[in-house]
């Protein structure tokens, strides 16, 4: 067979310059790991970015534009006033009162349910009997609706209630008071039932991220003759800190939002002693149907929240966030 016949049968080498000679072809679908790459998470992110347009941003702009009428609710917006309701809320007594209340609680959940989460997270970390039906018994107020908490304190902190009932049994009779009808008792009566809320959430967040720090450890300090406080401090705590910040930012968070509770409670009352910024914007909002102040005030609220969790990641969760992409790409 010749040279030529070779060739043209496709058993020999192609001559320089042919098509043949330059390579195999690419096959068509060489790009198909990219594309399908690109399409899983198109498919994987488009619910929810769906969501977070129609329920989160959405709203947030329908809030804002509102915020510059003064409306009631009913009919078209026809009276645009600016920049009226946010002038007028920094100006009102009430609203004022309402933010330092608000603070007031966020300051006081994370000083005072933080060491405490803290200290009954080590605790139930220990190995002991029952230690299962503790874990329990401590997350339990968390998983109960708010409403319903805010329903079953008010029957138990009523005048002549079971808190009263409980103090005079045990001989403090002096110290039973009109719980949530007292100016100067209420805020300090609401806080109570927040920490008996939300405590729970706290100690089992903890009690996570104690099952992530290794116990060798932990045994290796202890046979350099480390003491267990110093072991807590100079190990336990340390490699804990990323999930305390964790739990104070939503702490923080939902400090600033907090509403059921206090709502069911007493309504941001008596006079205004335990009002907070959501209880002050529904009560401008649905009881004097000035839904226009309402939106602003909601803005507002929205900007202290945006503002704080800024803040926050920048000088808080960023080296956390850091370090979780690093160990991600390592």
């Amino acid at each position: 067979m010749s040279r030529s016949t070779a060739i043209e049968a496709g058993l020999g080498p192609a001559p320089a310059g042919s098509p043949a000679a330059a390579g195999p072809l690419r096959a068509p679908g060489w790009r198909g790991p990219k594309l399908r790459k690109k399409t899983e998470l198109t498919i994987l992110l488009a619910p929810a970015l769906i969501l977070f347009v129609g329920f989160v941003f959405i709203p947030i702009v329908i809030a804002a534009y509102y915020s510059f009428y003064n409306w009631s609710g009913y009919g078209p917006l026809s009276d645009p006033i600016g920049f009226r309701n946010y002038s007028y809320a920094f100006h009102d007594p009430a609203f004022i009162q309402a933010i330092e209340h608000t603070l007031e609680l966020t300051v006081a959940s994370v000083v005072i349910q933080g060491p405490l989460s803290i200290g009954i997270a080590l605790l139930l970390n220990r190995k002991f009997f029952g230690r299962g039906f503790l874990r329990t018994v401590v997350f339990a107020p968390y998983v109960l609706p708010p409403a319903v908490t805010g329903v079953m304190w008010s029957l138990i902190l009523q005048p002549g209630g079971f808190a009263d009932q409980l103090l005079k049994a045990f001989g403090l009779g002096g110290l039973v008071q009109l719980w949530l009808a007292n100016v100067h008792v209420v805020l300090f009566t609401v806080f109570v039932v927040l920490t008996w809320q939300y405590l729970g959430f706290g100690i089992v967040l903890l009690l996570a991220g104690l099952q992530n720090i290794p116990i060798e450890l932990k045994q290796a300090a202890a046979i350099d003759g480390a003491s267990p406080w110093q072991v807590t401090r100079r190990i336990t705590l340390p490699l804990l800190a990323p999930t305390i910040r964790i739990w104070g930012f939503l702490t923080v968070i939902g400090s600033l939002q907090i509403f059921d509770i206090v709502w069911v409670l007493t309504e941001g009352g008596p006079a205004g002693a335990s009002s907070t910024i959501t209880s002050y914007m529904v009560l401008q909002g649905v009881d004097s149907t000035d839904f226009g102040f309402a939106s602003a005030i909601a803005v507002i609220l929205f900007v202290f929240c945006l503002v704080f969790a800024l803040i926050y990641q920048r000088f808080a969760l960023r080296r956390d966030m850091q370090g979780a992409i690093t160990r991600a790409v390592g």
